[in-house]
């Protein structure tokens, strides 16, 4: 039996921690804040529940290959950690320059016979995808289903180069493909050609939210790694990473293996014994280009909004190639992408009011943001005017709370960059960077979003499962 240390609480850190204490290790978990579920948080304001993070699930075979690997033999892992999910009637409501439509798009909208025919050729590859999220990259059992996507990309390996090659597509519909890389922080340019199909392969399987909201997918992990003997240990901030040991703050760990959710420039810090805690919250200067940050409004509603308003929303920049830039440069944008989440009282949390999130994709500058700032205030009123409101977004708020790239830089990347630095479209796949194992210290594992940028929940559960199961193979238990 070895002892595993796993840094850090979010969705990553406790899939692996559950698989490892499952297998027999004898596994502690330490979180520095006093909740689990890294970005992906639960809120309570003005009486109703509100969940921050990932808005939705999507591919939900791999939650049920985690509880089949998690369980027992006796349907255990379904009893502790079996999630309801509700599919959403559409994947959302895009708005781009006075044309709307939803995912998947009507019959009788002008842009529906190019959606046909590009769901039509992305669609079949859901099962691929799936595949993909779940088996070891270097497995040769994995070639058929890569082969197939390469297919259909060609030599075209980036979302920009592929869909730029569809002369089909109307440039409209083009853009609201393409904004979906903006998912994984950074530009179609960065990104591979497997985020062009997103969108189709999402319409076709659907998209879910567990009935209580996304943060039941944070508490079912926490009762499955209870169930399979982790110490969770909360508020206990790592403050230094070395072989066989993990010192804290408080106490220290003797580990013979270390599995780390943090952000990957954080972990480099403390593996290299660098500067106390309270100067890792000071953004650095920036050398590198990062991925993007975001400024969220969430909030209870005073009054119901129209009926008209779906769940999710996404308004489009005017220009997206001239947001692009300014995240890549850190430079606020003169306008951005918005997702606009809305869950009336009932619909999916046990709410007796309606919630509301703003999310506004923002540069990773480190900044402090409230609903009065010039930009967020610029961008709600486009927003609402956008939805047909007559009054903005957050005059129908009450006890709103304002997540901005400080906040998100707390725990994280210094200047809010949701996923660190942005990387070569090359290094985003079976190659990525950085690797599970660290090639100098053959101890440290990694897993989390910072793995695998973009993916969402499936991929962050997913490359928990390939880690955990090259781990194993590495030390059994």
């Amino acid at each position: 039996m070895s002892r595993v240390v796993v840094l850090g609480g979010g969705l990553g850190g406790l899939a692996a921690a559950a698989l490892l204490g499952r297998a027999g290790h004898r596994v502690t978990l330490l979180e520095a804040s006093d909740a689990l579920g890294g970005k992906s948080r639960r809120l309570q304001l003005g009486g109703a529940r509100v969940d921050t993070g990932p808005s939705l699930v999507t591919f939900p075979a791999v939650w049920d290959e985690l509880l089949r690997r998690l369980d027992d033999g006796h349907g255990s892992a379904e009893r502790v950690g079996g999630l309801d999910l509700v599919r959403m009637p559409e994947v959302g409501r895009y708005h781009h320059r006075g044309d709307v439509t939803d995912l998947p798009v009507a019959p009788d909208h002008p842009w529906y016979p190019a959606w046909r025919r590009f769901s039509d050729l992305h669609s079949p590859l859901a099962d691929d995808v799936s595949a993909l999220l779940l088996a070891d990259p270097l497995d040769r059992a994995s070639l058929p289903a890569l082969r197939r996507l390469l297919d259909v990309y060609g030599r075209r390996l980036t979302t920009a180069a592929y869909l730029d090659g569809l002369p089909w597509l109307p440039a409209g519909l083009r853009d609201v493909l393409a904004i979906h890389t903006l998912n994984a922080g950074v530009s179609p340019a960065r990104t591979p050609a497997l985020y062009a199909s997103m969108p189709a392969i999402m319409a076709a399987t659907g998209v879910w939210v567990p009935r209580g909201g996304v943060h039941e997918v944070v508490l079912a992990l926490a009762r499955l790694a209870e169930a399979a003997g982790v110490e969770v240990r909360l508020g206990e901030p790592v403050t230094r990473v070395e072989r066989g040991l993990v010192t804290t703050v408080t106490a220290r760990h003797r580990a013979d293996l270390v599995v780390s959710g943090l952000d990957a420039d954080r972990l480099a810090t403390l593996t290299a014994g660098g500067p106390p805690l309270a100067v890792l919250r000071r953004p650095r200067r920036r050398r590198r280009p990062l991925s993007c940050s975001a400024v969220a409004v969430y909030g209870a509603l005073r009054e119901e909004l129209p009926a008209g308003l779906p769940a999710h929303s996404v308004v489009l920049p005017t220009r997206p190639e001239a947001l692009y830039r300014s995240l890549e440069a850190g430079d606020e944008p003169a306008d951005t992408m918005v997702f606009v989440n809305h869950y009336r009282a009932g619909q999916v949390y046990p709410n007796r009011r309606s919630t509301l999130g703003v999310l506004l994709t923002a540069p990773a500058d480190g900044g402090r943001y409230t609903i009065e700032h010039p930009f967020v205030r610029r961008e709600v009123d486009r927003v609402s005017a956008a939805l047909g409101l007559s009054t903005p977004l957050t005059d129908h708020l009450e006890d709103a709370v304002v997540l901005d790239p400080q906040h998100y830089g707390a725990a994280g990347e210094p200047h809010g960059a949701l996923y660190g630095a942005a990387r070569p479209p090359w290094q985003s796949g079976p190659f990525h960077r950085p690797a599970y194992r660290d090639p100098l210290r053959p101890w440290l594992w990694r897993v989390g979003a910072s793995v695998h940028p973009g993916g969402g929940i499936p991929a962050v559960l997913g490359g928990a499962m390939i880690a955990v199961r090259r781990l194993l193979r590495s030390a059994p238990a």
